[in-house]
């Protein structure tokens, strides 16, 4: 006979783990490799990745 295995399955704070914060607005960015220069402004542009989620943002300075 066949030996019957009990799968579990996440709980909702596991699969909401991280996600979350970042749906409050709160993202935890974090600068991605490489500064491009916008020609057009004239001023370096930094590029911001979110760690939890992916989600990306720029902003001129």
């Amino acid at each position: 006979m066949a030996k019957i295995v009990p799968f579990k399955r996440p709980s909702a704070s596991k699969r909401a783990e991280g996600l979350t914060l970042c749906k409050s607005g709160f993202h935890k960015w974090q600068a991605e490799a490489g500064t491009p220069f916008d020609a057009k402004k004239g001023k370096l542009v930094t590029r911001s990745r979110c760690k939890r989620c992916g989600a990306t943002k720029t902003e001129a300075r």
